[in-house]
């Protein structure tokens, strides 16, 4: 098995190693409203020696988190570092992911990757495991206390995208259309940002919500949630929402003969997002490049491990995968391989 994973991944890491990564950079870190500078980011050629992470989920239900994975794991084989990942099983799961990140971080551990499952609530962890190690924030955004560096992008950009998809469609002034938001969890850390640009890229058009439903990412609560919603507003136009929830729209729809009738609009992207492009099922989506974050946070982990952080906060710029935009680059710093499945204990092959 191990000879299978240098196999799959050795092709890749040699590749990346003379690459550097097209990011932007806020001009003031942690702060997503004070403006980008573009950096070409020279990556470290190796880790110092064979540093232990830590990496915190807020879960695996969907194939976001499982590209995300793809990237660390990808990244920890080119640097030659080893890590042990832990998921908390879903957004309402607080407790239990701040029990795994602390037992994880005793268990050994020279820093913390946090994929978080709220944006306050666990700043009183992070602060003390902070004083022992650093902790690198990766792609869900956290309050900054105790934050070494973040990996992520602006979800309320990425809402406003996602948004500005539907309105570019019917501008303002046009006859007016109906929408369908699934934001995700109510109370994710996330969610709030998410929800701000959506709304906001629809008022400058003659789309209208409808109706909200908030719930889990887990597919059988989206599925419900779809048909909840199309049994309340029977007239909609749009689903719009997570990709869990738009995955659940596209085979809702099929079901109740609504395909092409009632159009689906995902707000990041995922394998089966990417199959409904193709398949014109699926509008567009923006993408934040989660296999590139999932690398970014690996190597920044390691180069705030060896007090080489230069940079504190990045992540790629956010793009619209639709039937125009099919590039390769653009899906291979996006979605895992098909075949590959969720790694927990990683040691690379030196």
């Amino acid at each position: 098995m191990r000879a299978l994973w240098f196999l799959f991944f050795s092709g890749l890491c040699t590749a990346a190693a003379a690459d550097s990564w097209r990011l932007q950079v806020p001009q003031t870190p942690f702060d997503y409203e004070s403006g980008y500078e573009t950096a070409d980011y020279q990556p470290l050629e190796r880790a110092a020696q064979m540093w232990r992470l830590c990496i915190a989920y807020p879960h695996l239900k969907d194939a976001y988190w499982l590209s995300v994975n793809y990237g660390m794991v990808a990244e920890a084989e080119r640097l030659g570092v080893s890590f042990k990942l832990v998921e908390a099983g879903g957004y309402p799961n607080l407790q239990r992911q701040i029990r795994q990140a602390e037992d994880c971080v005793e268990a050994g551990a020279d820093a913390l990757i946090l994929g978080t499952v709220s944006f306050a609530g666990l700043t009183g962890m992070v602060e003390r495991i902070s004083a022992k190690v650093p902790v690198i924030a990766a792609v869900n955004d956290i309050a900054d206390a105790g934050i070494t560096a973040k990996v992520g992008v602006s979800w309320t950009e990425m809402g406003a995208v996602a948004g500005r998809i539907i309105a570019a469609r019917h501008p303002k002034g046009a006859p007016p259309v109906k929408v369908a938001w699934f934001p995700g969890p109510e109370n994710a850390g996330w969610v709030k940002f998410v929800e701000q640009g959506f709304r906001a890229a629809l008022t400058e058009s003659s789309a209208v919500v409808a109706v909200t439903k908030y719930g889990d990412t887990g597919r059988e609560i989206q599925v419900r949630l779809v048909e909840e919603a199309l049994d309340e507003a029977p007239d909609l136009d749009y689903i719009a929402g997570s990709a869990p929830a738009a995955e659940a729209a596209v085979s809702v729809l099929r079901a109740r003969g609504l395909q092409g009738k009632v159009l689906v609009v995902s707000d990041y992207m995922t394998h089966a997002v990417y199959r409904g492009v193709l398949r014109d099922r699926i509008i567009a989506a923006p993408t934040d490049f989660p296999v590139l974050q999932g690398r970014l946070a690996v190597e920044m982990a390691v180069r705030a491990i060896e007090g080489k952080l230069q940079v504190k906060h990045a992540g790629p710029k956010i793009q619209i995968f639709d039937q125009n935009s099919l590039r390769g680059d653009m899906l291979e710093q996006s979605l895992a391989p098909a075949s590959f499945v969720p790694v927990f204990d990683f040691l690379p092959q030196r």
